[in-house]
């Protein structure tokens, strides 16, 4: 009987300090502080997995070796008064396209301006881009230097404002064929997520237009955009799935890992989170 309440009492006193090791609870400060529950996390308690915690939806921004894949398309979308919503707006891993919609006025929580070249010298909101992406754009522009590639960042982050401008400039300007192939709808561009920035070389002429992918700078950018987290997100013969014509200067981050595998497979971000690997079309 001696030796059961010992074990009982040495049981309960392991338990404790369990308890007592683990997460604790963040501050109020800190919560408000954050902006969302997965911009910047912290890193867990020593001995705490991930897993363990309440939140069990892998986080995109790990880059260890054997990283769960993060939440399929099919995961992450709700109905919002009629229209299909995305739940993850601010994960790296976030698809926004014409059937996939961002939270009504939706801000990206840490937009900051990347150093690198832009080919206008105005301070208006398309030199922005969410923190993480910024600093991985400068890289990759540091990394196009030293190979002779002279790059500019030309339209970064876009606010539903701006693109409902755009949009409706698009539409009665060159048709709502046009505007349906090369822009988005307000609340559905790839820009309000703070991770996407087209880019160019020095010559104007092939800025935001098709031929840029044949240029030297085109060509650079494909082959080694995903050292730094890029993809070329609407890549040719793939507008079926992404819903746009060939950009091939329009670059989306998402990390380096997941960059990495969707550009050697030659594949859309659509069809990397597709729970079977193959994405519904538009």
């Amino acid at each position: 009987m001696n030796k059961n309440r010992t074990t009982g009492l040495a049981v309960a006193a392991v338990l404790s300090v369990a308890l007592l090791s683990g997460c604790e609870a963040p501050s109020l400060d800190k919560l408000l502080s954050s902006g969302d529950q997965q911009a910047q996390p912290s890193a867990p308690a020593s001995g705490t997995s991930s897993e363990g915690s309440e939140n069990t939806t892998p986080s995109s921004h790990q880059e260890e070796p054997g990283i769960r894949k993060p939440p399929s398309l099919q995961e992450t979308i709700t109905m919002v008064e009629g229209v299909p919503t995305v739940t993850n707006p601010t994960e790296l891993s976030v698809v926004v396209n014409k059937q996939r919609a961002l939270p009504a006025d939706y801000i990206p929580p840490d937009l900051v301006e990347p150093n690198v070249p832009f080919p206008f010298d105005e301070k208006v909101e398309k030199r922005f881009m969410r923190a993480e992406a910024a600093k991985a754009l400068e890289e990759l522009f540091a990394k196009a230097q030293l190979d002779g590639i002279e790059l500019y960042a030309v339209s970064g982050y876009r606010s539903y404002k701006t693109q409902r401008s755009l949009y409706e400039t698009y539409v009665k300007t060159q048709g709502a064929e046009h505007a349906a192939a090369y822009s988005a709808v307000p609340g559905k561009s790839e820009h309000q997520t703070g991770l996407a920035m087209d880019v160019s070389g020095a010559d104007a002429k092939t800025r935001l237009e098709e031929p840029f992918g044949d240029t030297p700078e085109g060509q650079w950018l494909a082959a080694h955009s995903a050292e730094c987290g890029f993809i070329i997100r609407y890549l040719k013969g793939k507008e079926a799935i992404t819903g746009y014509s060939y950009e091939p200067w329009h670059l989306r981050y998402v990390g380096k890992e997941m960059a990495q595998e969707i550009m050697a497979k030659g594949i859309t971000l659509e069809d990397y989170l597709s729970e079977d690997g193959t994405a519904q079309k538009q």
